[in-house]
């Protein structure tokens, strides 16, 4: 006999943040049995994106089958003095029955900033009528501070402008971001460090079938998420590439994905390999090179000369069509610490700031690093994203989801 189990709906809003998209809801209209973390909670968002899909396509489901677009986010009046608003975000594997709570999505953090004052988490008496409203944001999966600087216009949060993000195919208002204190002093055996190895740069040990001679020179980073970044000569690469030279290469996403699972390991994130399948959000895994002239996925040509270096990332086992943000803190970050192979990569030296070339074109990112009792640390990075609302009411998930 056929279930003819109602389906309840929930309130919730579709937004674009940066590069990414994602359900948002606010803690208080969820189901009560996933206000907390557990299997409630991550079969709701399964549903609601359409997860897990053996079929790779998320037609049953509002996601869009990438790591870019297979999110949901919590927002909740914060728990925490001097902040707004609690973040917390949920990575939905497409194809397998997972959700990763290991990190944060730099891009929808934007969102996040603009979805707090919709949804009313700030006081009303800091919302200007027209200017700029901060909005003090806690990002739960991390525990670190992010200051999302929203355009306001009459009192409503100002979404259409003329700031242009490559990656996203019109403009928008601009959003600009602030990570404070981004890396993460929790993991790995650098006491604290935001390099977990004490060391810039690493020899990681690899099958021969990777790397000839077994040997990879990495530079493994805990600022904005755990990043493992290596040289896109020395794994084959021109650093130019688009998403289907790496995409439809099955055999070196599995050569991407054993060396994730090594720097994972490497880095103290999973105690033991085959830890890194559970942990599919973090690290990420890039690799640099230095500027040369190459044709974005738009048909834009971008010169060596607009950029410093040239970045491409993995996320949830494919390359990223543009960049995760929360790789572009760590590439700021490790950009602005001589000597890391992001900082060699775009010329050396000490910088505040780099513009890197991704696959859709290129973005900016700054960073405020120095030299403390002879660790490196990080004060902040900043960047530049916007965000829009796309749909607002109601997402229905059949009753017995939950």
């Amino acid at each position: 006999m056929m279930s003819q189990v109602a389906q309840i709906r929930i309130p919730a809003t579709y937004m674009r943040g940066g590069t990414s998209k994602g359900v948002f809801f606010r803690l208080e209209d969820m189901p009560e049995s996933c206000r907390v973390p557990g299997e409630s909670r991550n079969r709701l968002f399964q549903r609601v994106i359409g997860s897990p899909d053996p079929y790779a396509k998320h037609i049953d489901g509002m996601g869009g089958a990438t790591s870019s677009t297979s999110k949901c986010v919590i927002l909740s009046k914060s728990s925490h003095p001097d902040h707004d608003v609690d973040y917390l975000y949920g990575q939905v594997s497409i194809d397998t029955d997972f959700v990763d709570w290991s990190g944060n999505c730099g891009n929808l953090s934007t969102a996040a900033g603009a979805f707090a004052i919709h949804a009313g988490y700030v006081d009303p008496a800091r919302i200007p009528r027209n200017g700029i409203c901060v909005v003090r944001i806690w990002q739960a999966n991390i525990g670190k501070t992010i200051v999302a600087h929203v355009p306001v216009s009459n009192g409503q949060v100002q979404e259409t402008g003329d700031f242009e993000l490559d990656g996203v195919t019109f403009p928008a208002a601009e959003i600009v971001l602030e990570f404070m204190d981004p890396a993460d002093e929790g993991e790995g055996d650098g006491g604290g460090s935001m390099f977990p190895t004490g060391n810039l740069v690493d020899d990681l040990d690899v099958p021969e079938s990777l790397v000839a001679g077994g040997k990879l020179k990495v530079t493994l980073i805990n600022a904005g998420i755990p990043t493992i970044f290596v040289n896109a000569a020395d794994i084959g690469y021109r650093g130019t590439e688009l998403q289907d030279v790496i995409n439809g290469d099955a055999k070196a996403l599995a050569g991407f994905e054993t060396l994730r699972a090594i720097g994972a390991l490497k880095m103290g994130l999973i105690k033991k390999i085959e830890d890194a399948a559970k942990r599919q959000h973090t690290p990420k895994i890039a690799f640099v090179s230095s500027p040369i002239d190459y044709v974005s996925s738009s048909g834009k040509t971008i010169k060596a000369g607009d950029v410093d270096l040239l970045v491409r990332a993995l996320s949830m086992g494919k390359l990223h069509h543009a960049m995760m943000g929360t790789a572009a803190v760590a590439i700021g970050t490790a950009a602005a610490v001589p000597g890391t192979l992001v900082n060699l990569a775009a010329g050396g030296g000490e910088r505040q700031s780099v513009r890197f070339g991704h696959p859709s074109g290129t973005l900016r990112v700054g960073a405020e690093a120095r030299l403390v009792d002879g660790q490196w640390t990080v004060t902040k990075a900043v960047m530049s994203r916007s965000a829009r609302i796309l749909m607002e009411g109601w997402v229905r998930v059949p009753g017995d989801t939950i």
